[in-house]
């Protein structure tokens, strides 16, 4: 099966794993995934991820976080996609969920938060939100 867009499959498959209360998920790699991953490692979403290989396959397997029971991320929502894509300067960055959620960009800078994009004042394509 041919998949063209790698980052909504990732989250898909995150939102899926954390319905069905899995300890972990399986995807298919890609750079932009991976930076996206490194993202929701630093900001608490997910325990951790790794990279394995299946043959000349590369993929991730992605540590879902719970906490009493509950997933970590309540929403994870795909703003910018193949057919249009979302930009958004500094200024003009909302909070996400009043401050309690994130924003992930993809900047000069590399795939940010929200926050970090705020630090170094840039602005970018927003990737998506989470809460």
């Amino acid at each position: 099966m041919a998949i063209n867009d790698l980052l909504s499959d990732l989250i898909a498959r995150i939102k899926n794993g954390q319905m069905a209360h899995l300890a972990s998920i399986n995807a298919p790699y890609s750079n932009v995934s991976a930076n996206v991953l490194k993202v929701l490692e630093s900001e608490g979403y997910i325990r951790g991820w790794s990279e394995t290989a299946d043959g000349n396959k590369r993929n991730v397997e992605v540590q879902l976080k719970y906490f009493e029971g509950e997933p970590a991320i309540k929403s994870i929502k795909r703003v910018s996609k193949s057919g249009r894509r979302v930009y958004s300067s500094v200024e003009s960055l909302l909070p996400v969920y009043n401050g309690l959620g994130i924003a992930i960009l993809s900047t000069n800078k590399g795939v940010i938060s929200d926050n970090d994009a705020r630090i170094h004042r840039v602005g970018g394509e927003v990737i998506c939100h989470v809460f």
